[in-house]
């Protein structure tokens, strides 16, 4: 049964079907003709996933960003970045870190982060005099800070997956989010420094950091916010995503003043377009992982790998390359729920925190976004720039390597991600 769905699944991806559209087909042929499964048994189990609360979190997260980052905001969000560390060497491209680590406080996702950003300062970068395939090079690769910095919808489906704390898990990706902050910005200042580009001629004032500060604080007020109020137990994850609809809300309309009918149509539109692309995968891995359940598979595969590799650091090394690998064909949320619970299994049977695993897994399929062949935020970042993407891919390799350093103080110091 597993053989099979593995291998309509496979065919169906060499065709070029949609992700979910393959899951969905792979599991049910395999479920129904090959487990003997009843097709309303197969309508049952697909549909499930979409009633848990936990994962209403999505929408509404998706939601609060969509009205807070089509607005005003994030031009304040861009005048911050600049104020502080605009003049400096590689200035605008660590105006594109920052604006994304703030930005990720937003909207959770990556991809929105590349389009926002990117058709703002991609350009802006290149009519400074910087290379095109750089500026690309920077959001692209930044723009997946994302995936770590609350409220990030990774880390949600992974806790729907592996059954852990949302709040634990948005907490352990902080420090990793901001190392790949301070990672990406340092390799902008280098380049800038020894590759000459300009630097931006305002003059630098604490009055006018501390007004451009002002201005873009309801959105650094954000990660925070959402952090303090799982952390204390004030509110569950979902309780909180619908209060950061209400402070989006009110924040575009009182502070603001910038939210109009059209575009709070186009907001919830968007919201739903995209939780429907989600919502598609996450029902589809529901059957996929019934399938993997009655034939014991991720049991099987944990009991092998413990058996095979016996030391857990070799088991970390072996689960960190075929995410590495994994990330470079399938977008992160079907991987991650695919991979989701095998990986669960083979972290319990060597004693690895679940929540340690579940940045892993983030930083690991995030790396996967800005790698060819299928890297979405590469390519987003390509079609702004107007760049080659063998050209951005050559000016992207100190930020894989700041990339893969943060990996190994995920996967090797526990301190770093669980307190």
């Amino acid at each position: 049964m597993t053989l099979m769905m593995i291998l309509v699944f496979g065919a169906l991806l060499i065709l070029a079907l949609p992700v979910g559209y393959a899951l969905l087909i792979g599991s049910s042929l395999a479920a129904i003709t090959a487990g003997g499964m009843p097709s309303v048994a197969a309508v049952v189990k697909i549909f499930q996933p979409t009633q848990s609360f936990p994962l209403l979190a999505i929408p509404f997260f998706m939601l609060s960003g969509n009205l807070m980052m089509g607005g005003t905001l994030g031009k304040r969000l861009i005048d911050f970045a600049t104020s502080l560390v605009g003049r400096f060497h590689g200035g605008l491209g660590q105006v594109t870190v920052v604006g994304s680590t703030v930005f990720g406080g937003v909207s959770g996702s990556a991809v929105a982060e590349a389009s926002a950003l990117g058709s703002m300062l991609i350009p802006w970068q290149k009519r400074e005099g910087y290379p095109g395939a750089f500026a690309a090079a920077a959001t692209a690769s930044s723009s997946v800070i994302a995936g770590l910095i609350p409220p990030s919808i990774p880390l949600i489906l992974y806790a729907a997956v592996s059954n852990e704390s949302i709040g634990a898990l948005f907490l352990a990706g902080v420090i990793p989010g901001l190392a790949l902050c301070a990672g990406f910005m340092l390799t902008c200042y280098l380049s800038g420094r020894l590759r000459g580009f300009k630097r931006l001629a305002d003059v630098f004032t604490w009055r006018g950091l501390a007004k451009a500060t002002l201005l873009a604080a309801p959105a650094l007020a954000m990660p925070a916010f959402i952090v303090i109020l799982l952390r204390a137990g004030i509110a569950t994850p979902t309780e909180v995503s619908v209060i950061a609809v209400a402070y989006g809300l009110l924040v575009s309309m009182l502070v603001y003043r910038d939210l109009s009918w059209k575009r709070f149509y186009d907001a919830l539109v968007h919201t739903a377009v995209t939780t429907g692309v989600v919502m598609l995968v996450i029902a589809a891995s529901n059957l996929v992982g019934y399938v993997l359940t009655v034939e014991s598979v991720p049991t099987a595969v944990a009991q092998w790998t413990v058996r095979t590799l016996e030391s857990p650091v070799m088991v970390i090394l072996m689960l960190n390359l075929i995410m590495l690998v994994v990330g470079m064909f399938l977008d992160l949320p079907a991987a991650i729920l695919l991979l989701g619970p095998t990986f669960v299994a083979i972290g319990n049977a060597i004693g690895l925190d679940l929540v340690q695993l579940g940045i892993m897994m983030a930083v690991n399929l995030s790396i996967g976004l800005f790698t060819p062949p299928v890297g979405t935020t590469l390519f987003i970042a390509a079609a702004i720039s107007r760049e080659k993407v063998g050209a951005i891919v050559k000016e992207l390799w100190p930020f894989y390597l700041v990339a893969i350093t943060v990996l190994g103080l995920v996967s090797f110091v526990p301190a770093f991600t669980v307190y």
